[in-house]
């Protein structure tokens, strides 16, 4: 397992809310939009989420971030709708200062990752989705069976949440990872409890379950991998199915698993790193980072400004502090980027700290 080596900033979406985003690792950018039921502080002692976070930090700067109304990010007066979530990504993205990136998603973080795809074909060079949908259960015509299965769901949860009967913590979980060990669903219920309110959750489910992308998916055209467990019960197989048959030249894989989240303990587990190796771009080879190098190749204010990169702060914060225009401090950035070999500002953020920059205390 990695060691807990990552940095927790804060950005501001366009309706006003703080969004909570986290960096780690090294190499190209890759964006994760993970599922909701998630915190980016204890998922590192969630025996789900931690092996989730090696496999796509070992071989490239990951990004991640909490969901509005969870986790770090805005918990109080926060308003939901599919818009807003991907509002949410763009605000990431745009903070943490990415160029190209992967971008990976499942479940509801899927359908934002997706449309992300199509309203911003720049930015992604290639998309990863898992227990991904074209519709979800609530959108659109939905069925009987669909509304009385989707209204279940949610009763049982604003029932049982507050209820400390062992049968109504784990039904989410239960149903998320049927296949886990007693540690791993205790965990996520665990989780799941501390990640946000019942009040968000209802809300969230409420909202994830009307989204439709029956007229986004077509429409995606960059490199895409889709990967579906076979048993899921929360997103059925034909949807991933679908999602695949949509886009043009997208690469299907089934996961011979029941799980909708994946777990490191299954064999599934190998299939899915070995299908992310094979897709996403691998970390560029090169000389490692030394400081020795930056000392040698910067000058005396890109030290300055480098040391500002690494407390993850903006050009024109950057610029304040050393009593220079932004754009004089954009073009410090680009000097240094280019000095260093590499293309994204988060890169510069993850070799800077490894140099020893970023260790003063951001004020």
């Amino acid at each position: 397992m990695p060691a807990r080596v990552e940095q927790i900033r804060f950005c501001t979406s366009r309706d006003g809310t703080r969004i909570a985003y986290a960096t780690s690792g090294a190499g190209p950018p890759l964006v994760w939009a993970s599922n909701w039921v998630h915190h980016l502080k204890l998922d590192w002692d969630c025996p789900v989420w931690r092996p989730w976070i090696a496999i796509l930090a070992r071989r490239h700067t990951l990004v991640r971030y909490d969901w509005r109304g969870c986790g770090l990010s805005d918990r109080e007066q926060v308003e939901f709708s599919f818009e807003k979530l991907v509002e949410d990504l763009e605000a990431v993205i745009e903070a943490a200062g990415l160029g190209q990136l992967a971008l990976f998603g499942s479940t509801a973080g899927a359908a934002v990752s997706m449309t992300y795809a199509v309203r911003h074909p720049e930015h992604v060079s290639h998309l990863v989705v898992c227990a991904s949908y074209v519709r979800n259960k609530l959108a659109g015509s939905a069925t009987p069976q669909e509304v009385a299965e989707a209204e279940a769901r949610v009763k049982m949860l604003e029932v049982g949440w507050p209820n400390d009967t062992p049968a109504y913590g784990q039904f989410y979980t239960s149903l998320l990872t049927p296949d886990a060990s007693a540690e791993q669903s205790q965990s996520l219920a665990d989780l799941l409890r501390q990640t946000t309110s019942p009040a968000t959750t209802l809300a969230l489910l409420r909202t994830v379950f009307r989204i439709d992308l029956r007229e986004i998916v077509p429409k995606i055209r960059c490199p895409t991998l889709v990967l579906h467990s076979r048993g899921d019960s929360i997103i059925p197989f034909e949807q991933g199915r679908s999602v695949a048959g949509l886009i043009p030249g997208a690469r299907f894989i089934p996961l011979e698993s029941r799980n909708n989240i994946l777990l490191e303990t299954e064999p599934a587990w190998q299939q899915l790193v070995e299908a992310l190796d094979d897709f996403l771009p691998a970390t560029p080879s090169g000389p490692a980072w030394s400081g020795a190098l930056v000392l040698d190749e910067l000058t005396a204010r890109e030290h300055q400004v480098l040391e500002l990169i690494a407390q993850g702060l903006d050009n024109a914060t950057i610029g304040a502090r050393l009593h220079i225009s932004e754009r004089t401090a954009r073009n410090h950035v680009s000097a240094i980027l280019a000095k260093l070999g590499i293309n994204t500002r988060a890169q510069a953020i993850v070799r800077a700290r490894e140099a020893g920059f970023g260790r003063e205390k951001v004020r």
